[in-house]
């Protein structure tokens, strides 16, 4: 199990932690390629202290990914109070795990009833990859007490 290397700011572990575990807003990645940083926005779970995240093979993320795997990532809302935790870590991919992560996704963004959308991202699973980004280093911000909750 990886632990967190690193985390600054406001919260605890167990904060950290409650607000990954209980979020569900997609996590915005940044990865870095010849051309610069892009950023993607994918869905996630936080499981045994990493992230995890599943895109397609021939992705640019994956791509960049295989060559540098080196990310950037922020779970925060776009609403007030603002409040997440950004930071980096190393991205792996994992082909291998790619259902069960891909599965643990829709359950968690779409619930457990069969949508269009989990049908067709479920008609990929041959192109899919899980990315696991662990080796974290963290930085939490929450303006709740200025902002009001």
């Amino acid at each position: 199990m990886d632990a967190i290397l690193e985390a600054k700011g406001p919260w605890n572990s167990d904060q950290i932690t409650t607000f990954l575990r209980n979020t569900t807003i997609p996590i915005r990645v940044s990865s870095m390629g010849s051309a610069g940083p892009i950023v993607q926005s994918l869905w996630f779970v936080y499981s045994d202290n990493a992230l995890w995240c599943a895109t397609q093979a021939t992705s640019v993320l994956a791509k960049r990914l295989a060559a540098d795997d080196r990310i950037g990532f922020e779970v925060a809302a776009d609403a007030p109070p603002y409040r997440g935790v950004r930071g980096t870590g190393r991205a792996s991919l994992h082909p291998e795990l790619a259902e069960k992560v891909l599965r643990q996704l829709i359950a968690r963004y779409q619930g457990e009833s069969e949508t269009d959308l989990s049908s067709w991202l479920l008609s990929r699973l041959d192109k899919e990859v899980a990315v696991r980004i662990d080796a974290l280093s963290l930085a939490t911000w929450d303006f709740s007490g200025r902002m009001g909750s």
